[in-house]
């Protein structure tokens, strides 16, 4: 998922971060007659990038055959029109990824079905429930940056569709839009997280988070997969810089992570603030059992998306080795995942080996980018459609009764490939 490496901060218009940060530092230098209020992003005019007049009359006649929101029949769909419409800058920076792209999704691919039949659906429900929160959906909108790179209202959409579905959202770090604003756009009892990096003036870190709670954020997910530089294929081939009309927050977090974490950090945010704390970019057993010795309350297994570290382990296969060496685990802690999802089918795989949910990212930034709030619900819309039919043909009415046992490698299950959940025969 994109929700960026928040160290190094990438330029803007060709300026490099020094360390001073107008958005975050002036509020606090000039004097209070001074500050007006806070920018309205309906007064804010679509800045996708540069790009020449040839390329402005290419985007206009790919906005003009896009297809209604109605015509829309799987996820990849709104990734396919993305392209079309978005500038090089927002694309590149929404789809590119460390080296191998579709290590994810070609993961998910190596995992199949094993149905069970005749079974009661007459009560069917695809509802969840973590950290005590109860989900009309099991999927999440993952922390996703730069939503404005897509559309003018950038996160504002996501939250406004994320809270009538009734669903989870992560609010990025590097969001586009102001925490004020964002927060602004939920409703009374939604549910919503925010991601954070650890500033190395953790005064900042700290007094972020006790915003976030004051404005109604009910868990901190501590993002711990960014600490260095990664190679983003895309980004470093075609490069281009970020407009600051898009930047936001992004720019508010000054580019200055602290690389120098350890487990007692978890500890750290705990004596900030009374929320949750997640803990995302988990990507071994070790560490998923190292998350519940150090009081985390859940963690997300993530590998950023593939954006950041290439060769890194998909989200299924950890699961899948979870679920083999240490199923304990799942009564010790809530696991959430992401990364490469794009079907309905490939959530209930994930579902069945124990996630409590699914996280999406890229996807809502493509439906966000071609329709706007309508395109986030349409999106969640698809996954209520194709979670519900995965379900129920493969015999589980419910989430609880998906079981591991419904799902393993590809293939029939003889010899080395038969997993050790596995019914016995």
């Amino acid at each position: 998922m994109p929700d960026e490496q928040a160290n190094p901060t990438p330029s803007v218009d060709g300026q490099k971060d020094d360390g001073l940060n107008p958005v975050r530092d002036a509020p606090n230098q000039l004097q209070s007659e001074a500050h007006i209020d806070a920018v309205n992003p309906v007064t804010v005019p679509p800045t996708n990038g540069e790009h020449s007049p040839g390329n402005d009359e290419e985007l206009r006649r790919a906005r003009e055959a896009l297809p209604t929101v109605d015509k829309m029949i799987v996820l990849p769909d709104f990734e396919d029109w993305a392209q079309n419409i978005l500038t090089d800058v927002a694309w590149n920076y929404y789809r590119s990824a460390a080296d191998q792209e579709r290590c994810n999704m070609d993961a998910l691919r190596r995992y199949s079905f094993r149905p069970r039949m005749l079974r009661d659906m007459s009560n069917g429900s695809i509802k969840t429930s973590f950290l005590g929160y109860e989900s009309e959906l099991p999927i999440y909108i993952a922390p996703a940056a730069m939503c404005k790179l897509g559309h003018p209202l950038g996160e504002i959409n996501l939250t406004k569709a994320a809270g009538d579905a009734g669903i989870f959202q992560s609010v990025s770090a590097n969001a586009s839009c102001t925490l004020e604003e964002i927060f602004a756009a939920k409703k009374e009892d939604q549910f919503m997280a925010y991601q954070t990096y650890i500033d190395v003036n953790r005064n900042l870190t700290t007094e972020i988070l006790q915003k976030v709670e004051r404005l109604g954020a009910k868990a901190i997910i501590f993002t711990v997969d960014v600490g260095w530089w990664s190679k983003r294929t895309l980004e470093t081939r075609h490069g281009g810089e970020l407009p600051k009309a898009s930047l936001g927050a992004f720019m508010a977090m000054g580019g200055r992570q602290d690389r120098n974490l350890s487990w007692n950090d978890i500890s750290w945010i705990r004596r900030q603030t009374k929320l949750p704390i997640i803990v995302k970019g988990v990507q071994t057993i070790e560490d998923v059992a190292l998350c519940v010795d150090n009081g985390a309350d859940a963690v997300m297994i993530s590998n950023h998306g593939g954006r950041q570290l290439d060769y890194a382990p998909a989200p299924i296969d950890i699961l899948y080795e979870l679920r083999t060496y240490r199923p304990d685990l799942f009564d010790k802690i809530d696991i959430l995942v992401d990364g490469g999802v794009r079907y309905g089918a490939d959530v209930v795989k994930l579902l069945a080996l124990g996630a409590k949910a699914v996280g999406f990212g890229r996807t809502f930034l493509y439906a966000n980018a071609t329709h706007g709030e309508d395109g986030v619900r349409r999106a969640i819309e698809i996954l209520r459609e194709e979670i519900s039919y995965t379900m129920w043909n493969i015999g589980a009415a419910t989430v609880a009764d998906l079981k591991p046992e419904m799902v393993g490698p590809s293939g029939p299950w003889v010899g080395m490939n038969r997993p050790v959940y596995a019914t016995k025969y």
